[in-house]
Parts: C-alpha cells; structure tokens; sequence
C-alpha cells in the first residue's frame, strides 16, 4: 500500500511562480528551477524545527558532494534575496559540503503559508519531535485564528491527534526539554499527562530518567498514583473514568468538604465548546 500523504502538499498549499528560462544576479532559472546562491537563501521565521542531529546531518554532506543536491528547495523571493520554506536540513547540509548555490523552486507563499508548508514537510518526513509538532500548531492556532479542526485539515491528522500532541505543552519546562533532546519518548510523555499534580509528574519524570523504566512501567506507576489518590473514595475513581471517557479528554475529580471539584482540561474553545455539547446533550 501506497505511503498516504499529510495534508494538501506543497502544491495545493501554494502555487508555483511561472518563470521562464532566464538569469538573475544571483539565480539562474531553467524549466522552473532555480540555481540559487547559498548565500542569498534566509531562513524561514516560523521553522517549527530546532534541532538537527549533527551526525546524519554530515551524512546527507556527504551524500551531497558526491550526488548533488537531489530535491530542490523550496522558497519565496523577499526582496533581493529568497527565503526558504522548505529544505533547511537540505540547506545546512549543502553549505557543510562547501556548495555554492543549490536548486529552488520558487513559489508566492503568504506567512500562514510559509508556517504549513514547514509544518506539512517536517510531519511527512517525521522530523519533529512531538514538543516542535505541538508548538507549532499551537502557533497556527494562535498566531492566525486556525480551530484545531482548521490545524487538522492542513496537516492531515485527526482533531483528536492534535489536540493530544498540544496538550504536551501543558507538561513542566524540564520534561518538555527531555522530550525535545530524545531523553524519553512521546509514550512517556502521555503517560506523565495523565497525572494531575504537577509535583506528581515531575517525581514520575525523575523515576524514568534515573530508573531508565519503559512506557508500559511509567503507565503503570501513573496507574498506582492515581489509585492511591482514591484509597479514601473509589466511588471518586469511577466517576472520573467515566466523565474522561464520555468527555475524550483528560478529566479529574477530588473530594472537597462533602462534595467534589471537577476539573475537565481543554485546549481551545473549539475543545470546550465540544466538550460543553456532550456534557448539555
């Protein structure tokens, strides 16, 4: 079976400038690719990719010095010079083996436009990690006005899948940055999610790194923690695994006084309003 592509792709996103052959000062165009100086390329602003493994990225150099560069860039003129879009790892590689110019296509990109597009790239290709992933749907979401409906369609992901991969962010700045520099995976992270406490999460972050336990441990540590928090009313228990179900999102309740808190966690009003439908429903 066919590999299925993310979102709409590069040329449903953003149309191809109509260039003849011709030469500029700094590109030579033949047949809509352009031969572009390296030094005339600048980055994209709303790259959602920060880290490159230096090792593969010497690997790509020296497939690149002795086959080329095989797939061009991606890029949009910005006054006297171009900036990328798409293929900076492509890009760092090809000044690493010491190119002078690489192969573009030049495209008329808005800046939601340049967002996407690095977002559709990098998940197509698996290059982000699932903090890059969340933080850049929480910028089109932020930044231009998108419903994670919206986030999803562009992306090719289920709503549900967005929203997991933004609540991410929801987790402490230092299991965020173990998340980003591969020290444990997005399974551990799901897992510490479901702990409400943020001293909770942080003890059971500390048990991974130091104890080096899979995902399948960490989810049953998160299981016996929960469990202890409702030695004293199970009743609490059942009623928070049924709301979390019938809800589809993270849910807790605690007793207070002679009564409970409920806490239902959401990510956008899109979120809330779903989640206020089936509750009146």
């Amino acid at each position: 079976m066919p590999k299925q592509v993310l979102g709409r792709g590069l040329e449903a996103l953003i149309p191809t400038k109509n260039m003849e052959d011709r030469a500029t000062d700094h590109a030579v165009v033949i047949k809509g690719i352009s031969e572009i100086q390296v030094d005339r390329v600048i980055p994209n602003p709303h790259q959602p990719r920060r880290h490159f493994d230096k090792e593969k990225l010497k690997e790509l150099s020296d497939s690149i010095k002795k086959h080329g560069v095989l797939q061009p860039l991606v890029v949009t003129k910005f006054g006297d010079e171009y900036e990328l879009i798409a293929g900076e790892r492509r890009l760092k590689a090809a000044k690493l083996a010491g190119l002078a110019s690489v192969p573009a296509v030049v495209k008329e990109a808005t800046e939601q436009d340049k967002l996407e597009l690095s977002i559709v790239e990098n998940v197509q290709r698996d290059n982000l990690n699932s903090i890059e992933e969340a933080r850049a749907y929480a910028k089109l979401i932020d930044e231009f006005n998108l419903t994670q409906e919206g986030v999803s369609m562009r992306v090719g992901k289920s709503r549900e899948a967005v929203a997991n991969t933004l609540r991410l962010l929801n987790l402490p700045e230092q299991i965020q940055e173990a998340i980003i520099n591969k020290k444990i995976s997005h399974g551990h992270a799901k897992a510490i999610l479901s702990l409400r406490k943020e001293k909770d999460q942080i003890l059971l972050f500390k048990k991974i790194i130091s104890g080096g336990i899979n995902v399948r441990e960490t989810e049953e540590k998160a299981r016996e923690k929960k469990r202890t928090s409702f030695k004293t009313d199970p009743y609490l228990k059942d009623v928070e695994e049924q709301l979390r179900e019938t809800l589809g999102t993270k849910v807790s309740v605690r007793k207070k006084g002679k009564g409970a808190k409920v806490a239902i966690e959401c990510y956008s009003k899109e979120e809330l309003s779903e989640i206020v439908e089936k509750i009146v429903s």
